[in-house]
């Protein structure tokens, strides 16, 4: 069996990704300070977290701990980096069956305050039988930080994610790729190679040992459902119950995984356009689906030709474009981008945007942060194509079949140009295991769409069930689950039980929407793999 010793052989404060959208990725999830310091027998610390985000709440049980872990598991002994992670023990103990440890997503999301989201959102059965741990990945946050030097994120926000040009053009992207690529080798050096997936995996398993568990069962959305199918192939047996909550193709990480969002989009667009169409009076943006979308496309060629300076961004078609993007992952967002349109089609500078702006991040984080571990992470994994042309083409094909994206999620990115191949191949992701892996999917996800789930689902085989959600969104449980998907995840997670076969379940109801508005999203980088 594989160990965290030889990597097997075989994808504000503390905020993520620098988008002008990033703040959409909110509600950040806040970590409590307590404040005494408390030792465990494993020799963790526990005490107070780092500042929360402006503005966020949090719970005043979650502490916070550091490990120092190997930079290059290869050398264990060798340089070692922290990790820090966070905690809410359950109430109950007498009724604990063990830890449950969570990813938001990303790559490049904070974690330390999912404990404190999933504290508020988690049905009590839950809570009473797991302590809640999170942590912030490798490279991310308050674990050693690393940075690609780029100051002002949202200077490039349409390049951090390679938008082409309104003519069709990735002259600027493959400038932007070629330059980032050699930034982040500048800045970032010897822990570049090692901020990768297998490494954060093995960390995980770190995290379970030093707090004296035989096994983890592991809660991970959008990029975490890679990370937990990587952890669950390299630790099978260390492996408890594992929920994969809106899912990645293992066998497309990662330029595949990127292509997938055109289609992705495509198909959640008219649940917006429908609904916005049928509040006509109240927005003005089109009475059909159909003249929806034609606002949609004026709009941003407008944009493309005159963008809009507002404090703090320009708004460009292809800002326009990735806010849009961002705010189709939630139903409860539609108001909100909405008025988004509504303001941009009559060229007003629109009230909402500066909800839109993140904060800045502490001067102990790099404003970049969230991009530099999101590019060391795929360009990390798998080694991508270095054929400029070949990105061209597929831009030119995508921007004809998928003109709501414009082509970007064909282009390039700087692992074109990236210094170092990889240190490893991915790991394999296969059926070898115990059954204990449950994939939850809304079959209308605009960000990790259903194909994606179906590709992990595919690859684990006899280890996993796969519930598809009726619903648009990204994120599930207890996100936007409606009862039938909550009560398979919940019965899983509480006595162990898993569908005997794959199963489709209706969407939530309003009275389910409103029973979880109060916890809202999970915070999410590009994939949200944002």
């Amino acid at each position: 069996m594989p160990d965290d010793r030889s990597p097997t052989r075989r994808p504000r404060p503390r905020r993520s990704l620098a988008l002008v959208a990033v703040a959409v990725f909110a509600a950040t999830l806040t970590p409590a300070t307590p404040a005494v310091a408390t030792a465990t027998p494993a020799g963790l610390v526990w005490g107070a977290c780092p500042p929360p985000a402006e503005g966020s709440g949090g719970d005043t049980r979650q502490q916070c701990a550091t490990l120092q872990l190997p930079l290059d598991y290869r050398h264990p002994h060798g340089r070692q980096i922290d990790v820090t992670i966070s905690r809410i023990a359950t109430a109950e103990p007498g009724l604990r069956r063990g830890i449950l440890l969570s990813n938001p997503g990303g790559p490049g999301d904070f974690g330390l305050d999912m404990p404190s989201f999933l504290a508020a959102a988690l049905p009590a059965e839950v809570l009473t039988r797991y302590d809640l741990i999170g942590f912030d990945p490798r490279g991310v946050g308050a674990s050693t930080p690393i940075t690609c030097g780029i100051t002002d994120p949202v200077a490039v926000t349409d390049l951090i994610l390679p938008y082409p040009a309104p003519d069709g053009s990735i002259a600027r992207n493959i400038e932007f790729a070629r330059t980032t690529a050699r930034d982040c080798a500048a800045h970032s050096g010897e822990l570049l190679p090692h901020i990768t997936t297998a490494n954060t995996a093995r960390d995980m398993d770190r995290i379970r040992a030093a707090l004296g568990e035989p096994k983890l069962s592991y809660l991970g959305y959008s990029y975490g459902t890679y990370l937990g199918a990587v952890y669950t192939s390299l630790f099978p047996d260390r492996s408890d119950r594992i929920i994969l909550d809106s899912a990645v193709d293992p066998n497309r990480i990662w330029n595949g995984v990127f292509r997938q969002w055109s289609p992705s989009v495509a198909l959640r667009f008219p649940d917006f356009t429908g609904w916005a169409a049928a509040r006509n009076d109240e927005y003005g943006l089109g009475a059909t689906p159909a003249a929806m979308a034609e606002t949609y496309f004026a709009t941003a060629a407008a944009l493309d030709r005159e963008p809009l300076v507002t404090p703090g961004i320009v708004v460009t078609g292809n800002v326009y474009r990735q806010i849009t993007r961002v705010l189709l992952d939630d139903d409860r967002n539609f108001p909100l981008l909405a008025a988004f349109w509504q303001a941009l089609a009559q060229a007003s500078p629109p009230a909402a945007l500066p909800a839109l702006r993140r904060a800045a991040p502490t001067a102990q984080i790099p404003a970049d942060n969230g991009a530099a571990v999101l590019y060391a992470i795929v360009c990390g994994d798998v080694a991508w194509s270095r054929d400029v042309d070949r990105y061209a083409r597929n831009v030119a094909v995508d921007r004809r079949l998928f003109p709501i994206t414009a082509g970007m999620p064909a282009n390039l990115w700087p692992c074109a140009f990236w210094p170092n191949r990889p240190l490893e191949p991915p790991v394999a992701v296969t059926g070898k295991g115990p059954r204990n892996v449950l994939i939850l999917q809304n079959l209308r996800d605009p960000v990790t769409g259903w194909p994606g789930a179906f590709g992990l689902r595919r690859a684990l085989d006899r280890r996993a069930t796969m519930v598809t959600q009726d619903a648009g969104g990204h994120g599930v449980f207890p996100i936007r689950s409606g009862r039938c998907a909550a009560d398979i995840a919940t019965a899983f997670l509480t006595t162990g039980t898993l569908p005997d076969r794959d199963r489709f379940c209706p969407g939530p109801s309003p009275d389910d929407i409103a029973v979880t508005s109060a916890a809202r999203p999970i915070p999410s980088g590009p994939l949200a793999v944002r």
